[in-house]
């Protein structure tokens, strides 16, 4: 090797580990080369799909999905002696989603360019060429496709020595993939990891406490992306998952219902809190289950699977057998023990022991509560808790699962216009209630609340009368000036005052 190729080998490599990072420039020890590998850029909203042509034909066999990132393009070279005087480098070009015919033309591309650049380093105006030009030259376009056969990729490239335009395969294009799957699950997994390296990278501005922050610093939720910081993010975890309030950590964008996923809350909050949150997430979702009972024994209480008419359950902890209806130990074809018949017992034995009279008393309780609950509320629809009424319009919500219903039909209602029910329903009849009335220094204020604003004037007569009709007999003997009304409408609710 003359002196003047040495100086210009290494002048290229230094060059280039300058130029491009670790990651995307690794020089090799052994011999004068490297490797060089690079991510295209894509457009945006770029399809990628993959048709696995087999017998089968099935769906499982097809891919199709929307990347912002592709598994690089990698060039390995070896510098030989007489470059760059006289010979080009010797290379390979290898891709996971470039066919060998694609990358046989960019193969002969890069032996135009040394041709045009004899004598001279060609390194970087192949690197530039793949990286900037790489789509253009092989009219690449969203949506691509790639066509894979069914015998796999490393005997296609063994047996056919030409592609379908003729052209003959270069041995220096590799496509290592072994199996469509391989190639799927490379393309998704790489896909992710560059898109949370550029997210990190980023700066975004958290909505609560107004400060911009790294992406790196920040959470993301993929379902509305709407981002805000960890550090009040976390803050607002913790205080929803000690109130218990599982269901609740959803993205703090008014009317967003993106809910963030366990792996974010548990980055968030840590491990002591996130395994309240999952147990109380476990609790909640055991609670909906209508064949789910629990364990009766207070140092046990596991969710226990009820058969379908079955009268017995069995803990899978403990191997406490007990009747499902009473929850005493199982007591076959026996009838339960009623609070009639524990009654009718006492009296006739005067030495009854206490226990059993304390828990005739606790269940007399039970059904007192249970009585109350029938005749002073109705079960979420949702999750069936009771829920009670005390004042506003029919429109309610599930304190315990957050879910809009319609309290005179109790049909769930849509979170994004949930009053749309009450115009489109038998229950528009029902306009609105009063919620409350008050007396201050000789006046009456009544507040309304209605759902539909189209029956407004209706309403302004119904509550004209009934004010007037409600003012002390006193007041109206005594006033020597007309009586005044003044309506106030704010937000679905009418102010009536009526006074001197």
């Amino acid at each position: 090797m003359s002196i003047e190729d040495q100086e210009a080998q290494e002048d290229e490599l230094l060059a280039l580990t300058s130029i491009y990072s670790e990651d995307e420039f690794k020089r090799t020890d052994a011999a004068p080369g490297g490797e060089v590998q690079f991510s295209l850029e894509l457009p945006l909203d770029f399809v990628i799909s993959i048709k696995y042509n087999s017998a089968t034909n099935s769906s499982a066999d097809n891919f199709e999905d929307t990347v912002s990132f592709l598994p690089p393009i990698v060039l390995n070279f070896e510098l030989p002696p007489g470059y760059p005087s006289t010979t080009p480098p010797n290379f390979t070009l290898s891709c996971k989603w470039l066919s060998p015919s694609q990358l046989t033309l960019l193969c002969q591309h890069l032996d135009d360019l040394w041709e045009e650049n004899r004598g001279c380093v060609v390194l970087f105006p192949w690197i530039q060429f793949l990286k900037e030009d790489t789509l253009d030259y092989l009219n690449i376009k969203s949506p691509y496709e790639i066509d894979l056969c069914s015998e796999g990729l490393q005997s296609w490239i063994q047996s056919e020595k030409t592609c379908a335009d003729g052209v003959l395969l270069d041995k220096r294009a590799i496509q290592d993939v072994q199996s469509v799957p391989a190639l799927v699950k490379y393309i998704s997994d790489f896909n992710e990891v560059q898109q949370k390296k550029a997210f990190d990278s980023k700066p975004f501005l958290c909505n609560i406490c107004f400060m911009e922050k790294l992406g790196s610093e920040c959470t993301h939720f993929k379902d509305c992306q709407h981002v805000y910081c960890n550090s009040c993010l976390k803050d607002y975890f913790e205080i929803q998952i000690k109130d218990g309030q599982v269901h609740a950590l959803n993205c703090p964008e008014p009317k967003c219902t993106s809910v963030a996923t366990p792996a974010q809350v548990k980055d968030l909050v840590g491990e002591q809190l996130f395994s309240r949150y999952d147990g109380l997430l476990l609790q909640s979702s055991l609670d909906l289950m209508a064949d789910v009972i629990y364990c009766p024994r207070l140092s046990c209480q596991t969710p226990v699977l009820q058969e379908p008419d079955g009268k017995m359950g069995i803990c899978s902890v403990c191997q406490y057998a007990f009747c499902v209806h009473c929850k005493k130990a199982f007591h076959g074809l026996s009838p339960c023990i009623v609070p009639a018949e524990c009654v009718e017992l006492s009296d006739e034995d005067p030495d009854a022991e206490e226990l059993e009279l304390k828990k005739l008393e606790k269940r007399a309780n039970k059904m007192k509560n249970l009585e109350w609950l029938k005749n002073n509320s109705k079960p979420c629809p949702g999750c069936k808790v009771p829920i009670e009424k005390e004042s506003g319009c029919n429109k309610m919500t599930c304190s315990k699962c957050y879910q809009y219903f319609c309290w005179l039909c109790l049909n769930i209602l849509p979170r994004e216009n949930p009053y749309d029910h009450f115009e489109d329903s038998d229950c528009n009849q029902y306009v609105f209630c009063m919620v409350s009335e008050k007396w201050i220094d000789g006046c009456c204020f009544f507040i309304y609340s209605f759902n539909i604003l189209s029956q407004l004037f209706l309403l302004y007569s119904v509550i004209l009368c009934y004010t007037v009709h409600m003012l002390p007999e006193n007041e109206k003997r005594t006033t020597g000036k007309p009586n005044m009304i003044e309506v106030r409408l704010t937000n679905y609710k009418l102010l009536v005052m009526l006074g001197q």
